[in-house]
């Protein structure tokens, strides 16, 4: 029954990121340029603090990252002028960073959409050339115009996203320092930890299904919030079902990487040999990055042709019958 449900979704969803596979470099891109910008802030951080408490950049680059982070907070909540520029630093950067983000995601889900529009049908039958070409909806002009279109709403989604984030983060912090009055109350951080996880999981699912409903129903966002609560209560088992596969092939992906990572690593010291180890952990970091927005987007295009049965059976006024239906 699982098979049967996931098989098509994902052949799918693979097969529309496949023929669009110019937005998965485009959102890769993004990815990694808001990763760069979000880090140039934290190591000037890091340059800053040593020249605080009169200490070597270098030495403060060789802490283990639980140890820097104390370090450079202790070190900044002392000097305010210097805490308040790094702030503003910080948040300068994330938040255009961001809105870069928001602008190529709202082109990627564009294309998606449209190339799972067109894509027709070939769930039962094997893949051709002609279905790859027919779900190839990519057009610079398109793109751009698509962003541009949703860039705004994509923003307000995204604020939202944030202020989310920044409550809950609040809400964990209370709850994992109130913890720790406690004695022996490993416990209870653990499953706080654990809840906030599968919190902010539910948060990012509901986050793009709502991305999703935006771009498929060119609505707004208090409209697509009402659009994606209905989808979810009808589509639940199936979305969820989406969800848990396309999780369990990013662990598999994350430990293929953590396991080729620690080989390049034993290579590393190697004379001569360790010389090829850096060009070839970068072609690993790119080829990482792509799969990573591969299985992300082919999850969107899944989602886009549940969401899509779900509307057509709101439309009629009944359920949308299709080889997907659970019985």
């Amino acid at each position: 029954m699982v098979h049967s449900l996931l098989k098509p979704l994902l052949k799918r969803g693979a097969l529309v990121a496949a023929a669009n596979w110019q937005v998965t470099l485009a959102q890769a891109t993004a990815d990694s340029l808001f990763k760069l910008l979000v880090a140039t802030p934290v190591v000037g951080g890091i340059f800053l603090v040593a020249l605080v408490i009169g200490a070597e950049p270098r030495d403060m680059m060789s802490l283990e990252w639980r140890e820097m982070a104390t370090t450079i907070i202790t070190s900044l909540l002392s000097h305010p002028l210097v805490l308040l520029s790094f702030l503003l630093s910080l948040g300068t950067v994330v938040i255009g960073g961001s809105l870069f983000v928001f602008l190529v995601k709202a082109g990627t889900v564009a294309v998606l959409v449209k190339g799972e529009r067109q894509a027709g049908e070939f769930d039962a039958s094997p893949l051709h050339l002609d279905d790859i070409t027919r779900a190839g909806a990519f057009s610079p002009e398109f793109y751009i115009s698509s962003a541009q279109s949703l860039f705004g709403r994509y923003s307000v989604l995204g604020a939202g996203l944030m202020a989310v984030y920044t409550v809950s983060g609040i809400g964990y912090l209370f709850f994992v320092l109130v913890a720790g009055i406690f004695e022996d109350a490993w416990g209870l951080a653990a499953v706080t930890t654990i809840a906030f996880v599968i919190w902010i999981t539910i948060v990012n699912l509901f986050y793009l299904l709502m991305q999703i409903v935006i771009a498929a129903e060119d609505c707004s966002v208090t409209a697509a919030v009402r659009h994606a609560i209905a989808f979810l209560a009808r589509s639940h088992r199936r979305v969820a079902a989406v969800f848990g596969c396309v999780l369990l092939l990013v662990v598999m992906a994350t430990g293929a990487s953590f396991i080729a990572t620690f080989a390049l690593g034993l290579i590393g010291f190697v004379p001569f040999v360790g010389l090829a180890v850096l060009p070839i952990q970068l072609l690993a970091w790119l080829f990482r990055g792509l799969v990573f927005q591969f299985l992300g987007l082919a999850s969107v295009g899944a989602y886009l042709r549940l969401y899509r049965d779900f509307a057509e059976g709101e439309r009629t006024g009944t359920l949308a019958v299709s080889l997907l239906e659970v019985p």
